[in-house]
């Protein structure tokens, strides 16, 4: 084949070609730029953009709201993620990772720092007692599809959402190779939902709050467009489960936070009280 990869005796960064998304990446961590991040008036501080990833943080915390637990209320700062904002050195600060989401917990005397999705769930679980199981059998598999989530929602995005949309060329062998992936993890996921109502079992949790924005989004056809591609009404119980979460009125305001494309009722850039969301849901018709 002519256009056979060889792979050099040590890699260089040669991925910069005009794509956007593969432009702000580098080998390298740290900040690029300095930059103080704003801070609101809440104890709790997010810092994020309304992907997958930060739709998890945003949905828990209005769920905690809609409890009436007013502590739960927080200032959402948007990172640009196609503007670098990542990599300010306030941000970098949270999250060396320069990932979002990123959480600044200032209720207690000193500052806590919270980053990765599932580690800010935790958190906010445990702090508010809610959502997560004390203990037992239920707490055990609620942290097993948190962590199963983790560890498979990049293939999903990193992996077949790159390559089915993000990439500059359509290429069969890496779309195939993450369909493939996607698919199987469907059917764990729908193998698990015939058996139970909520992903960990009769309960709602943050595992279902992790699981839903990456694949209750994309049964729904809320994400890359590849609902008929990857055939995703075959998965009839994951399709139950996506509609039964996004009915949710908390689900319904999480999902919009931080977000800047869609309809006009699915844009909040920055949320800082409940009538940010409360003004743009009012919007739809």
């Amino acid at each position: 084949m002519s256009n056979q990869y060889t792979p050099p005796k040590v890699w260089t960064n040669n991925t910069n070609g005009g794509n956007k998304w593969a432009n702000i990446n580098s080998p390298e961590s740290g900040a690029r730029f300095e930059k103080v991040l704003p801070v609101g008036q809440h104890s709790l501080q997010l810092y994020s953009l309304g992907t997958p990833n930060g739709q998890k943080v945003t949905i828990l915390l209005e769920e905690l709201l809609a409890l009436g637990i007013k502590q739960a209320e927080y200032d959402a700062h948007i990172i640009n993620i196609g503007e670098s904002d990542q990599f300010s050195s306030g941000f970098v600060d949270i999250n060396p990772n320069s990932k979002i989401p990123a959480l600044l917990d200032k209720s207690a005397d000193e500052d806590v720092n919270v980053f990765e999705s599932a580690s800010i769930l935790v958190h906010l679980a445990e702090k508010f007692d809610q959502f997560l199981p004390k203990d037992g059998k239920a707490r055990t598999q609620t942290f097993n599809w948190l962590f199963w989530a983790q560890g498979s929602a990049p293939f999903l995005g990193g992996g077949f959402g790159h390559f089915y949309a993000y990439a500059d060329e359509k290429q069969e062998y890496p779309i195939n190779r993450f369909a493939m992936e996607v698919k199987r993890q469907l059917d764990v996921l729908d193998k698990q939902l015939a058996k139970n109502t909520f992903v960990s079992g009769e309960e709602y949790t943050i595992a279902d709050m992790a699981i839903w924005p990456w694949y209750g989004n994309l049964v729904l056809g809320k994400l890359y467009s590849a609902a008929e591609f990857l055939d995703v009404a075959s998965y009839k119980n994951v399709v139950r489960w996506a509609n039964q979460i996004l009915i949710r009125p908390a689900v319904q305001r999480g999902r919009i936070v931080n977000t800047t494309w869609g309809e006009p009722w699915e844009m909040l850039p920055e949320r800082h009280s409940a009538a940010d969301i409360d003004a743009v849901l009012a919007l739809k018709p």
